[in-house]
């Protein structure tokens, strides 16, 4: 019960603290084809905030071929060249989103997502979705916070 209670401090406590920190909406590393209606990060203070990525080569409105290792291959490189454009490494994640088309692909998805990420891994959730934007089979976002 007490952790219940710690839980609405502790969220007052976060949100309290962003509201005075700098918001800034990037588009630099052109891993996204131009005139999309969403920024490639934002950064609210020290955490930057990745849009979704897919693995559609940078500028480009079409999924690389092959399937699913491939565009998690392309996904992850679009996420670090994005993260490099703004001074961060993969190292800097602390949070991901996966979302599959198909479930079923989580092996082979984490068997490339482990050649980009070691110990300490991010936190990350992942789950099936219908429908994901280019007809991608995966679409990956990510939270990274800058350090002193």
């Amino acid at each position: 019960m007490r952790y219940l209670m710690f839980v609405p401090l502790l969220v007052l406590t976060v949100v309290a603290g962003a509201r005075g920190a700098e918001v800034s909406f990037l588009n630099s590393s052109g891993s996204l084809a131009a005139e999309l209606p969403f920024s490639e990060a934002v950064r609210v203070g020290d955490t930057l905030y990745l849009a979704g990525q897919l693995g559609a080569l940078p500028g480009e409105m079409a999924v690389v071929e092959g399937g699913i290792v491939p565009e998690t291959r392309q996904t992850l490189d679009n996420i670090r060249s994005t993260l490099k454009s703004h001074g961060l490494a993969m190292s800097d994640v602390v949070k991901c989103t996966v979302m599959l088309a198909d479930i079923s692909e989580w092996g082979a998805f984490n068997e490339v997502y482990a050649e980009f990420f070691s110990k300490p891994f991010p936190a990350r959730s992942a789950f099936g979705a219908n429908g994901l934007a280019l007809n991608a089979r995966v679409e990956v976002e990510c939270i990274a916070a800058f350090s002193d």
